[in-house]
């Protein structure tokens, strides 16, 4: 099932009929309770595996229900997106592991679907209130996102809840349907941190973008490179020599370099694929 996403927007929209979400930083997850639990990626992949913990959970809730929301996982009062990222990337023992010492969490914000019926057509303030409806009786690992009509609150959230992993504010209008489109609004706190160059895409005298490794270890790639840092990370590829061939976490080939050029990214794109590299350090 293709999800909803929200657009960026520079400010938090205000006026009749909007409410507003905290953003959790985690990974997108439909939570399908048939027969049996189903969790499936923003991209459509069968991650039940990964989240299983989640899954046995979701075994509790009433028969043809599907849920969208986030998975994530709560570490030393914070979320950390760093273990959310490993446990959907492992495998076998790795995983098994990573199951057992970092239980996740359910962030659910959506109801699509309750006792067999299709709510995607219903408006925002209908299927938020199935939502509560049908998790009134859950317990953690699966809750409800809170959510709020009153923008000086959810202005409270995103100033005071970065501390806990809360990324933003998504914003939603109580009459619209849910719809495989950027529907949604969200608000983001952009902040800076370090990354690592470790190789680079395009030819080496004039890179096009850079691998970069992050804090967390994930290997990344750029966003298109402004010509000062390309420069840069073209010297970084002369001083290396001619390199292998690697790849980032999600697979994307690149040409590795030596280690040792540090640069400043801007950590509200790192989430997801790509890094936007702001200056060398």
């Amino acid at each position: 099932m293709a999800v909803a996403l929200a657009a960026p927007v520079a400010k938090l929209p205000r006026g009749a009929g909007w409410w507003y979400e905290p953003k959790f930083d985690g990974d997108r997850a439909v939570l399908w309770r048939r027969d049996t639990v189903r969790i499936q990626t923003r991209a459509g992949r069968n991650a039940t595996a990964q989240w299983l913990d989640i899954a046995t959970a979701a075994m509790n809730l009433p028969p043809d229900t599907v849920l969208d929301g986030e998975a994530v996982i709560w570490r030393d009062g914070r979320i950390d997106f760093g273990a959310v990222r490993s446990r959907a990337s492992a495998r076998g023992r790795r995983l098994t592991d990573l199951l057992h010492r970092y239980p996740a969490s359910y962030a659910a914000f959506d109801c699509l679907m309750l006792a067999g019926q299709d709510l995607r057509p219903r408006p925002y303030a209908e299927r938020r209130a199935a939502l509560l409806d049908v998790l009134a009786d859950a317990r953690p690992p699966i809750q409800a996102v809170p959510a709020t009509d009153d923008p000086e609150v959810a202005l409270d959230w995103y100033e005071h809840l970065p501390a806990q992993g809360i990324e933003g504010i998504v914003a939603k209008q109580a009459s619209s349907p849910y719809r495989a489109a950027r529907i949604w609004k969200k608000i983001r706190h952009s902040e800076t941190t370090d990354a690592v160059v470790v190789g680079y895409i395009g030819p080496a005298g004039r890179p096009r973008r850079a691998a970069v490794r992050l804090p967390d270890g994930r290997r990344v790639l750029s966003q298109a490179l402004t010509p000062l840092v390309a420069a840069e990370v073209a010297r970084l590829a002369e001083e290396s020599g001619p390199g292998q061939r690697a790849r980032t976490d999600d697979g994307e080939e690149y040409t590795a370099t030596g280690d040792g050029m540090l640069v400043e990214v801007e950590a509200g794109t790192t989430r997801h694929a790509t890094v936007a590299v702001l200056r060398v350090r």
